[in-house]
């Protein structure tokens, strides 16, 4: 029996836009504003899922390869700071109905099957920075990077070496 794995569901961030967002990060916050996340891990939750075991994983992905949605554009257009969390991000002014069903029908499912769901409520964001401090200042609306969603993704987290890695583990098309 393989251990439980850190898993989550995501959508991913194209490799185009990952490079866009890292250059517009380094122009617009000062290097002590927080830890950045690196190009690679930027992506969008779906679904947080905690600790998983291989049996409920494969659960989980029967239950999302049921999954009959359309694609979507998404449009990153705004930034904010929690600094409960210490977190910065990047998200959507008016995030696409089409994500927002699919994050529901994830977070339904992972709840029926066990999984531990957060409390709070499903606000869509890639994470810039970790660590930030309260005095980070966000830049002012204006940038924009719009993408079309076809997949989403089952994760695994991974941290070795001092480093946080996000493994693919599969992928499912949106109709």
């Amino acid at each position: 029996m393989s251990e439980p794995k850190r898993l989550f569901f995501a959508l991913e961030i194209p490799p185009a836009i990952q490079q866009q967002v890292m250059q517009w990060r380094a122009a617009q916050f000062d290097p002590q504003a927080g830890r950045p996340v690196a190009a690679a891990n930027l992506h969008l939750t779906l679904a947080f899922l905690g600790e998983i075991s291989e049996q409920k994983q494969q659960t989980l992905m029967t239950l999302a390869g049921r999954i009959q949605q359309p694609a979507f554009t998404l449009t990153l257009d705004d930034a904010g700071h929690w600094p409960r969390s210490q977190v910065v991000w990047l998200g959507c002014r008016k995030p696409p109905r089409g994500l927002l069903q699919l994050a529901n029908l994830l977070r339904a499912q992972a709840a029926r099957s066990g999984c531990y769901q957060s409390p709070q409520p499903f606000h869509p964001h890639v994470t810039l920075l970790r660590n930030a401090a309260n005095t980070v200042s966000i830049p002012a609306p204006g940038f924009h990077w719009a993408f079309p969603v076809t997949e989403f993704v089952l994760y695994a987290s991974q941290f070795s070496q001092g480093r946080t890695h996000y493994q693919p583990l599969a992928r499912w098309s949106l109709v």
